[in-house]
């Protein structure tokens, strides 16, 4: 392969790294800020209807603090040591300015979010080896 198509497949392999580290690092300054400045309340979960032999995630619905009633798809899906189901109560803690963005108690994803900070440095840097791999040999 010549130098100019590995370039080209560093560089590609390099913007995905970086933007899943920064969709990682985003997503967990997101989560972290919701909950530690969110305002905590009961949801109430509730399935929603999919298609056949399809179970799409629940619906939270719970109060804000002006008293409207807010209904938000999960945004952690339903495992089988934590399920989600239908009529259950869990605590949630969303953002004031944007009653959408919740995060569950007790099932934050900081996990995935480091996650991906991780591979896509580690795939940021494998393309960078790559690319001077690649210069060093010609």
């Amino acid at each position: 392969m010549d130098a100019g198509a590995v370039g080209v497949l560093a560089g590609t392999m390099a913007f995905g790294g970086v933007a899943a580290g920064l969709a990682g690092c985003f997503g967990l300054r997101q989560a972290q800020r919701v909950s530690r400045t969110g305002v905590r309340v009961p949801a109430l979960v509730k399935e929603r209807p999919g298609r056949l032999g399809e179970k799409p995630p629940p619906v939270l619905q719970f109060v804000t603090e002006d008293d409207r009633v807010m209904e938000v798809v999960s945004p952690v899906s339903p495992d089988r040591r934590l399920p989600l189901r239908d009529g259950d109560n869990v605590l949630v803690t969303y953002d004031p300015d944007d009653p959408r963005n919740i995060v569950v108690q007790g099932r934050e994803r900081f996990a995935v979010e480091r996650a991906f900070i991780i591979c896509g440095a580690a795939v940021a840097l494998l393309a960078t080896a790559l690319l001077a791999v690649s210069f060093a040999a010609r």
